[in-house]
């Protein structure tokens, strides 16, 4: 596992009003991310540590405590979607 989340490539990112709806050619697969999935997936730039990514998310929503289990269980499932590596 990276410290630093990276999409992978040849997905195919629409936004939409609930989020993002992203197709996966690869595995012939659509996934409807919400608008926090779909934020963390723009911070999984290889840039970001899942640190980095939850200390966004708490600026993002003006959250009084870190989410650092919520994005790390977001990246994880982004990963075992296939969206991330």
């Amino acid at each position: 596992m990276t410290n630093r989340p990276t999409r992978v490539d040849g997905i195919e990112i629409n936004p939409v009003p609930e989020g993002y709806v992203v197709y996966d050619p690869e595995r012939d697969r659509v996934h409807e991310l919400n608008h926090t999935a779909a934020l963390v997936l723009e911070l999984c730039n290889g840039e970001n540590t899942a640190d980095d990514i939850a200390r966004l998310l708490r600026a993002a929503y003006d959250l009084h405590e870190l989410p650092e289990d919520e994005a790390r269980a977001c990246i994880a499932q982004l990963r075992e979607e296939g969206l991330v590596k």
